[in-house]
């Protein structure tokens, strides 16, 4: 069973849209599924797809900061009065 960290129910949904609907059909004929599966995959490919873009995110975020980190110290002092300087105040 796939773990997705939400407890297991057995409520069923319904689908009450015509152009999901034929989304899901189109879906489930495709990879030869049931409805239900057809379902899991394409919700399943989605969250990897999100958590994709998160881990994406982070890694420049990361490559960001050490490229900071790499430029030299300037020695200066960056305190209020260097920020309302820099500010017009």
């Amino acid at each position: 069973m796939l773990d997705i960290g939400y407890p297991e129910t057995t409520m069923a949904f319904h689908v009450r849209d015509k152009a999901t609907d034929t989304l899901v059909r189109k879906l489930a004929d495709q990879r030869g599924v049931g409805l239900t599966e057809a379902v899991r995959l394409a919700v399943s490919a989605e969250l990897r797809r999100k958590d994709a873009g998160i881990d994406e995110k982070l890694r420049q975020m990361r490559e960001l900061s050490h490229a900071v980190a790499r430029r030299p110290k300037t020695g200066l002092k960056a305190d209020k009065a260097f920020f309302d300087e820099m500010s017009g105040d």
